[in-house]
Parts: structure tokens; C-alpha cells; sequence
């Protein structure tokens, strides 16, 4: 999602993210949130390379909007596994 925020006096719209995941109970677990300029590729990387720093492994699924900049992390990414 986007925002409005105030940065250097003047109001701009900033994107949201929030990482969500199920654990083994079948509860749902906060990971993470980020905020930045935009989605693109670049804020995704980013931000699940901040999860996988701390210790974020094993990814099964992967849902969300139709944001590009995800898409190509994630197709960049399933491979290389």
C-alpha cells in the first residue's frame, strides 16, 4: 500500500510492504515492514534480503498483488536454489 508521509517538508507517498508468513501452527507471524520510494525490484531485494539476514529460510510460497518488482526478484531468484 502507499501513504502520504512528510519528508523534508513536504508531503510525498511512500510504499508499504509487510511480510507475513504461517508458521508450523497454522498461525499467521509478522516478519517484517519496510517502507520506501516505490515497489520496484530494488525495495523488494532489499527488503527479503533483511529477512534472510535474519534467518528467514525454507519459502514454500510466495503470494501478493501483481507488483513487478517482486515478480522479478522472485523469478530471479527460484533457481538459483
Amino acid at each position: 500500500t502507499y501513504v502520504k508521509v512528510r519528508e523534508g517538508g513536504r508531503i510525498v507517498s511512500r510504499a508499504v510492504i509487510i511480510a507475513v508468513a504461517v508458521n508450523e501452527d497454522g498461525k499467521r507471524e509478522v516478519l517484517g515492514v519496510a517502507t520506501g520510494p516505490s515497489e520496484a525490484e530494488t525495495f523488494w531485494i532489499e527488503f527479503l534480503r533483511s529477512l534472510a539476514d535474519r534467518g528467514l529460510r525454507g519459502v514454500k510460497l510466495v503470494i501478493a498483488d501483481d507488483h513487478k518488482g517482486l515478480r522479478a526478484f522472485v523469478g530471479s531468484t527460484v533457481h538459483r536454489t
